[in-house]
C-alpha cells in the first residue's frame, strides 16, 4: 500500500491484499504462512527476469554500428553539405510554395511600384505613395490567398489527388498564419505611408503641384480630415481596427488563456473569444470591396481590380460553409452509448450515416445545440472506416466540452458494479440523450499511414485518439488477411485433388481477384499518460489488439509518468507484482489490460534506435499528437537518425 501510494496507483491500493497473497503463493508454495526476508530480498533483485517479460525491441550489435558510424568525424563542408541535403529534401515541398509565394508579391508590388512612378502623384507624394500601392496590391493578393488554407473541404480532397506530392497540405493553418503575418506587414506599409506621408505632403503641396490633383479631389484642396473621413479613408480604419482585434485574440497568449486578466476581461481570452472574433472577417471583406470602389487616384472600373482578386476566393469559401450547414443537417446520427471516464473523458458513440465515408486517421467537427447551437469543435475520429458506428472520446478542457460533460452527466445513469465510466445505450436510457450535430470528414496528416512500411505512433493524454482508429483499421486489415490466406489454403487444397485434364483447360479459373495488400508491415503505439484512470479510455481496444495480433504486426506500450522508473527502489515491489500478475493471468495491473505498463518516460532515442536498427532501409511513418515540446524532440530525434542510419523515418504531428 505505501509503494502504490507512492507511486500515485490509487486502484492499486484498493487491491494490496489480493497482490500481497501472490507474492505469497510465489515464495510460499510449501503453504508455512510466512515468508522471510531474503526471501522477498532475492525476488527483489532479479528485476532482469521480470523487467524483461515485455520489453520492447532488443539491441543488436548493427545497432551500435550505427550509433558508432554517427561519431566519425566529417569535414566541415561535409557536414554543412550533408545538413543542407537533409534540409532540402525534408522541406523542399515548402520551400517551393514560399518560394512561389513571395516571388508573386515581389512581382507585384514592383509593378505597382514602377506604374505609380511614371503617374503625376510621384511628382508630389514621392517614393511614400509607390511604396502604399505597392503594398495595397500585395494586400489584395493575400487577402484572397488566406481563405484558402482554411477551405477544409477542398484540401480533404487536393491531398488525395496527385497535388498532395507536390503541395504540404498537412501545413494549411500554418500558411494560414505565414499570410496572416504578410498582411500585418502590407497594412503597416499601406496606411502608415498614407496617414503619416502622403495626407501630409497633399495638404502642403503648393497650387502648381496640386495642379496633378485636381482630377482626383476636385478644385477644392483637401484638408488632413477631409481624407481621413471619406469612404477611403473610414473604410480603412474600420477594417485595421477589425482586423487588429482578430489578430490579437487568435495570438496563442489569448486564445490558450495564457494571460489572466481579471473580470470582466477575461471574456477576451479563450478559444471563444478567437472564434467568434475571427468572424470579424464577414465585415472585414465587405468593407474591402467598398475600399477597392473609391479608390485614391483610380477611376477606370476595370483598373479597380479588388474584386478580381476576391471574387474565387470568397465564393469557394462561402460556398464550403454554405456545403458544411446544408451537410450538417443532413448528417442526423443517433446516439448509442455514452461514456464518462476517469480524468474527464467523455466517449460518444454514434450511428453512422451511409454517406459517411473516412479515413483512420481523419477528424470531424461536433455540434450539441444544447450547449452551443453555434460552436463547432473539431475531433479525431475513434472508430475505424470497417466499424457501423463513430465514435469521438472528448477531454474536458475548456468551457464547451466542460458544459457536454455536465449535460451527459446528468442523463446518464450511475456506473454498473465492475464498470467505469457511466455506461448507458440510448433505448435503454429513462431520459433522453442530447442531440448531435456532425460535419465531415476533414483530412488530418495521420490518414496517410498507409504509405509507409512501418508506423511509429506517439500519443500524450487524449493524443492518443487519431491513432486508435489506425489501430483498428490494422487490426480489421490483419484479421481479413488471414481469413483470404485460409480461403487460399483452402482453394489450393481443393485444386490438388481435381484431375489433370480439368488443369489443363482452366488453369486460371481458381485465381479470383485479390485486392492490394496493406504495405504497413509493423506498427508500434506509444501512449503517454500522467493518470492510471487514463488506460481504461481504450482498454477495449488494447484488449482486442493483444487477443487477435496473432502475427505480432502491432506493438503496444503504455508509460505511465507519475510512477517512478524502472530500477528505481520505490517502484521495484511495484514492478515485481507486476510481472507476477502477468505471469500468472496475463493482465497488467497497471492498465488492467494485456499490454505491459512501462514507467516514467520513455527514453526516445532509444526507441527510435532499436527501431532503426531492426527495420534496415525502411520507410517509417513518425505520427505525433499532444505537447509541442515533445514534438521538437522527435522531430530533432528523425532528423538525427535520417543521418546516420539507412532507415528513413518521416515526422507528423497533428494541427488543430
Amino acid at each position: 500500500m505505501l509503494s502504490a501510494s507512492a507511486n500515485k496507483l490509487s486502484r492499486l491500493k484498493e487491491q494490496a491484499e489480493e497482490y500481497a497473497a501472490l507474492i505469497m503463493e510465489e515464495l510460499d508454495p510449501e503453504r508455512l504462512g510466512y515468508i522471510e526476508l531474503w526471501q522477498l530480498e532475492t525476488l527483489l533483485l532479479q528485476k532482469d527476469t521480470y523487467l524483461s517479460y515485455s520489453q520492447a525491441l532488443s539491441y543488436t550489435s548493427q545497432a551500435l554500428s550505427q550509433n558508432l558510424q554517427g561519431l566519425r568525424k566529417k569535414s566541415r563542408i561535409r557536414r554543412m553539405s550533408t545538413k543542407l541535403l537533409y534540409y532540402l529534401e525534408e522541406n523542399w515541398k515548402r520551400i517551393w510554395v514560399l518560394s512561389l509565394w513571395i516571388m508573386i508579391m515581389i512581382g507585384l508590388f514592383v509593378w505597382k511600384f514602377l506604374q505609380y512612378k511614371q503617374k503625376g502623384a510621384f511628382v508630389v507624394m514621392h517614393y511614400c505613395v509607390l511604396a502604399a500601392k505597392g503594398a495595397a496590391e500585395t494586400l489584395k493578393f493575400n487577402m484572397a490567398l488566406i481563405l484558402l488554407p482554411v477551405c477544409r473541404n477542398t484540401i480533404t480532397w487536393l491531398r488525395s489527388t496527385k497535388l498532395g506530392l507536390f503541395v504540404p497540405f498537412d501545413d494549411n493553418i500554418n500558411f494560414h498564419k505565414t499570410i496572416a503575418a504578410a498582411i500585418v506587414i502590407g497594412v503597416i506599409l499601406h496606411a502608415g505611408n498614407h496617414l503619416a506621408c502622403d495626407f501630409p505632403r497633399l495638404i502642403n503641396s503648393t497650387p502648381d503641384e496640386y495642379s496633378h490633383y485636381l482630377h482626383d479631389f476636385g478644385a477644392r484642396k483637401p484638408t488632413y480630415m477631409d481624407l481621413v473621413k471619406g469612404p477611403e479613408g473610414v473604410t480603412g480604419i474600420l477594417m485595421v481596427i477589425c482586423m487588429a482585434i482578430a489578430f490579437i485574440l487568435a495570438t496563442k497568449w489569448f486564445r490558450r488563456n495564457l494571460i489572466k486578466l481579471p473580470k470582466p476581461f477575461d471574456r477576451i481570452t479563450g478559444f471563444n473569444a478567437f472564434w467568434y472574433s475571427h468572424h470579424l472577417f464577414v465585415i472585414v471583406y465587405i468593407l474591402l470591396i467598398i475600399h477597392g470602389v473609391f479608390l485614391y487616384l483610380v477611376h477606370i472600373w476595370y483598373r479597380k481590380t479588388t474584386w478580381m482578386y476576391l471574387a474565387v476566393p470568397v465564393l469557394l469559401y462561402a460556398g464550403e460553409r454554405v456545403l458544411r450547414f446544408f451537410r450538417s443537417g443532413f448528417y442526423t446520427v443517433r446516439l448509442l452509448k455514452v461514456a464518462i471516464y476517469p480524468g474527464g473523458v467523455l466517449t460518444l458513440q454514434m450511428s453512422k450515416p451511409p454517406q459517411f465515408r473516412y479515413k483512420s486517421g481523419q477528424y470531424m467537427f461536433v455540434q450539441c445545440p444544447a450547449v452551443s447551437p453555434f460552436e463547432w469543435h473539431p475531433f479525431s475520429i475513434t472508430s475505424a472506416p470497417g466499424d457501423d458506428y463513430l465514435s469521438v472520446h472528448i477531454r474536458q478542457l475548456g468551457d464547451w466540452t466542460q458544459e457536454l460533460k455536465r449535460l451527459f452527466s446528468e442523463v446518464c445513469e450511475p456506473p454498473v458494479a465492475g464498470k467505469s465510466g457511466l455506461l448507458r445505450a440510448d433505448e435503454t436510457t429513462k431520459k433522453s440523450l442530447p442531440k448531435l450535430l456532425i460535419d465531415g470528414p476533414y483530412g488530418a496528416p495521420a490518414q496517410d499511414y498507409r504509405k509507409y512500411d512501418v508506423l511509429l505512433l506517439v500519443g500524450l493524454g487524449i493524443g492518443a485518439t487519431p491513432f486508435i482508429s489506425i489501430l483498428k483499421d490494422l487490426l480489421n486489415n490483419i484479421v481479413k488477411m488471414e481469413e483470404q490466406a485460409d480461403l487460399a489454403s483452402d482453394t489450393c487444397s481443393t485444386s490438388d485433388l481435381s484431375n489433370g485434364s480439368n488443369e489443363s483447360t482452366a488453369p486460371n479459373r481458381v485465381s479470383p481477384k485479390r485486392k492490394k495488400t496493406l504495405k504497413t508491415t509493423n506498427a508500434y503505439f506509444y501512449w503517454v499518460t500522467r493518470e492510471q484512470g487514463s488506460f481504461d479510455w481504450f482498454k477495449g481496444v488494447m484488449n482486442e489488439v493483444a487477443d487477435l495480433d496473432q502475427r505480432g504486426v502491432i506493438e503496444m506500450h503504455n508509460y505511465l509518468t507519475s510512477v517512478y522508473e524502472e530500477g528505481d527502489a520505490r517502484s521495484a515491489l511495484i514492478t515485481m507484482v507486476q510481472a507476477l500478475n502477468h505471469a500468472k493471468n496475463g493482465v497488467d495491473i497497471v492498465s488492467g489490460t494485456r499490454v505491459r505498463t512501462h514507467f516514467a518516460r520513455p527514453k526516445w532515442k532509444n526507441v527510435l534506435s532499436k527501431l532503426s536498427s531492426k527495420h534496415c532501409n525502411a520507410r517509417i511513418g513518425v505520427f505525433y499528437c499532444g505537447a509541442p515540446v515533445l514534438a521538437k524532440e522527435l522531430s530533432k530525434l528523425c532528423y538525427e537518425f535520417n543521418q546516420k542510419s539507412c532507415t528513413k523515418f518521416e515526422f507528423h504531428k497533428e494541427h488543430f
